[in-house]
């Protein structure tokens, strides 16, 4: 059978999964009492404390007729109360304007038209015999002990400072174990090194958070503990997993077989006060 991902007839489907996919993700966390989830007719996010762009998200569906300066200048007001550091502000393709664009920019935000990179793989040609680390445990995140390592191996690979640790787990304790999400650690004599989410929504499996300590890099960990999730995913019978590749990523998950599906291109928005801090 010919390889699903290669058919074109496939890919606008495949490419508005990877987006609902994501936007999903976020609305589960918001199931927690710790964060604040909004769904409104124009602009729908979830906001939490962790000061990191991919973790504080807004969604634009929709314009209104007039007033999208008050609309956007609104909305940061109200994350300037909430003293959000960083988000990340998707717009629909089919709401892109350059009136929006003008705007976004003029309040502050930055263009960014290659975040990341739009990837899927079809799970049954997986490149499945990377070396690794001989020694390299992958276990699955199943109580509050495992998901405080996985939280503090994240936080270092993605160089979040440890005193917002607590703040992560706080969210993600309230809906990780909930069955959409299953979470793994890597661990090299009994340390954390590794991580990696996998959330199935929009008939894909979407992955989330693959870092690895930079001590540990090179050694085939990223790539193992993204496997664990993929081969988890496959077992359950889905075809397709997806994700949004960094440019450090990149090359690990095009050895595993995915494929691009083009690039994520949203704005980027700092809180000023944190800026002129730093």
């Amino acid at each position: 059978m010919e390889n699903i991902l290669s058919q074109r007839s496939a890919e606008k489907s495949i490419k508005a999964a990877i987006r609902t996919n994501w936007k999903n993700y976020h609305y589960c966390l918001g199931r927690s009492p710790n964060v604040e989830l909004s769904i409104g007719r124009y602009l729908s996010w979830l906001m939490t404390d962790l000061p990191d762009f991919f973790m504080n998200l807004v969604v634009c569906d929709q314009l209104p007729l007039k007033g999208v300066d008050d609309l956007i200048e609104t909305a940061l007001v109200h994350f300037r109360s909430l003293n959000i550091r960083k988000l990340s502000w998707l717009v629909h393709e089919v709401v892109s304007s350059t009136e929006i664009y003008k705007a976004l920019l003029a309040h502050g935000l930055t263009f960014r038209e290659s975040f990341a990179t739009e990837m899927a793989v079809d799970l049954s040609s997986l490149t499945e015999d990377l070396p690794t680390h001989p020694d390299l445990r992958i276990v699955p995140v199943a109580d509050e002990y495992a998901l405080r390592q996985w939280i503090h191996g994240a936080s270092i690979g993605f160089r979040i400072s440890e005193k917002f640790e607590k703040v992560w787990y706080n969210f993600f304790v309230d809906t990780i174990f909930n069955p959409q999400f299953r979470t793994y650690l890597a661990l090299l004599d009994g340390k954390p090194v590794g991580t990696s989410q996998l959330f199935l929504s929009e008939g894909v499996a979407g992955i989330y958070n693959v870092t690895c300590i930079p001590e540990a890099r090179g050694q085939g960990i990223g790539s193992a503990v993204t496997m664990a999730a993929l081969l988890k995913a496959r077992e359950m019978g889905y075809r397709i997993s997806i994700l949004q590749a960094s440019q450090q990523g990149y090359r690990v998950y095009r050895r595993l077989g995915f494929q691009d599906f083009g690039n994520l291109s949203i704005y980027l928005w700092e809180n000023a006060r944190d800026l002129m801090v730093g």
